[in-house]
């Protein structure tokens, strides 16, 4: 198969469900970074991923990975380690730093797919108010934290990165508890990996995923700026979500 580029389409995305079984998702290739391309890939279940001496890479995986945020809970471990209340939580105090510390080299090989070009991009999107990022602190220093976009009542996160034990994690219950109430439906994760697998996320098949988001995501969708609840700046105590207690073992 020819993998189709955006700028032969018109700049409009092929039906998600024409992409490749191998490798899973690939849809096309091409197009730009811009806005208004990117939350139109975002509103159809689509989401760029590329090397640096690549082209612009479009996917779209078949199953997909999500956060159902119905049945969100936190496990009894991390539970522990928040109570503690040693670590700061924030939401968009610092997505530069955010991104370019996800984007920061994870093994001996030194590569990452976050280039400069896709921390420009996702740093336009932050400051239009459609991308958003959670930082965990301990004292004055950036422990961990993730970043994502928003549309509708969706979250696509996008990266993650930890420099302490659990503070991604603690990242992402406050997330999710902040998410559950502004009343979101889901956190996508793209792709499974163990990690987020010992974080609740599961898998569902492609045709499910788009069609909770293609009924929720629109391209005009409203930006909005974020603010962290302030019981939440320490993460969420075991009563915070849906004002019970929410764990497993």
């Amino acid at each position: 198969m020819i993998l189709p580029w955006l700028e032969d389409l018109g700049g409009t995305f092929p039906n998600p469900t024409a992409a490749l079984k191998e490798p899973n998702g690939l849809l096309c290739a091409g197009g730009d970074l811009e806005p208004d391309t990117l939350i139109s890939a975002y509103s159809q279940g689509i989401f760029p991923w590329f090397d640096e001496d690549q082209p612009i890479l479009w996917w779209s995986p078949d199953p997909r990975m999500i956060i159902e945020l119905s049945e969100f809970s936190i496990s009894r471990s991390l539970r522990k380690f928040i109570n503690k209340r040693r670590l700061r939580v924030t939401i968009d105090s610092a997505f530069d730093t955010v991104i370019r510390a996800c984007a920061a080299p994870r093994d001996e090989l030194g590569g990452t797919w976050i280039t400069e070009d896709m921390i420009e991009a996702y740093c336009r999107l932050n400051a239009l108010g459609f991308a958003h990022s959670v930082e965990v602190w301990d004292d004055q220093t950036l422990v961990g934290g993730l970043y994502g976009v928003a549309l509708g009542p969706n979250f696509f996160g996008e990266s993650m990165f930890s420099k302490v034990s659990n503070a991604s994690k603690v990242a992402l219950a406050t997330l999710a508890t902040q998410l559950i109430r502004w009343g979101f439906s889901l956190i996508d994760c793209q792709v499974s990996n163990p990690h987020l697998r010992s974080l609740g996320a599961m898998e569902i098949s492609r045709e499910r995923f788009l069609a909770r988001i293609t009924a929720q995501c629109y391209e005009d969708a409203t930006a909005t700026a974020w603010s962290l609840d302030m019981d939440l700046s320490h993460g969420p105590t075991s009563e915070s979500i849906y004002g019970k207690t929410a764990f497993h073992e």
